[in-house]
């Protein structure tokens, strides 16, 4: 490596998290509002650059507490984007986070330094993002759809027990499409992602609906 060829300088590292939750049976992402140049007032995904006294995992982390005052989030590795103009600044490597967490667990920090606001949004609700931040969110969102039936990253999403038909809603939010109600449970429960606490809760309707939890393997 010739550390003075100059196709090597002005490059970066921008670690972003996609992390979603699913809020009333409705599946949603966090974005934040940009108070800098570039993009200037545009939503993004949470997520900043890389200092080069920092590994990705410690900046990233680093990142979503600066950002939305988030800490120990859990998080898994996604992907990396390398278009060589995904910013107008200089060549910035994108290394890619997605989480899931109970959004009713935490509080989201709304303005800092950087940014001027923080929310949730529905996926069909999401305004045109920075950067290259759209195409990311289309593809974690994907990710995560492939991934709904492994019980390690649903647990994020709920509390410890829920219902079956609050598990029905959010599946099909985060699927979007329509579901047999009654082969969504038997699937459920015939794979052991989900199983009976022998707990009720009380509802609306004549009878306590029953709680459920997700399977520890």
């Amino acid at each position: 490596m010739d550390i003075k060829n100059p196709l090597y300088k002005n490059q970066g590292i921008h670690v972003i998290t996609a992390l979603f939750t699913v809020e009333d049976g409705k599946f949603k992402v966090l974005l934040i509002k940009r108070n800098n140049e570039p993009f200037k007032d545009m939503w993004i995904l949470v997520g900043g650059a890389c200092y080069n006294n920092e590994t990705v995992e410690e900046a990233m982390k680093r990142e979503m507490f600066e950002k939305t005052g988030l800490k120990n989030i859990n998080t898994t590795f996604f992907r990396v984007y390398s278009n060589p103009n995904r910013s107008p600044l200089m060549r910035m490597l994108a290394v890619v986070y997605i989480g899931v967490i109970d959004c009713k667990k935490v509080s989201i920090q709304k303005k800092t330094t950087k940014t001027k606001d923080a929310d949730w949004f529905l996926l069909d609700r999401v305004p045109p993002l920075g950067y290259d931040h759209s195409e990311i969110l289309k593809d974690a969102t994907e990710f995560l759809k492939e991934k709904m039936f492994d019980s390690q990253i649903m647990k994020g999403l709920f509390p410890k027990t829920f219902t079956l038909p609050e598990l029905y809603k959010a599946y099909q939010s985060i699927l979007d499409k329509g579901l047999d109600r009654r082969n969504f449970r038997k699937l459920l429960l015939s794979s052991g992602i989900i199983e009976p606490t022998g707990q009720l809760e009380a509802t609306s309707g004549k009878k306590p609906a029953k709680l459920y939890k997700f399977c520890e393997k």
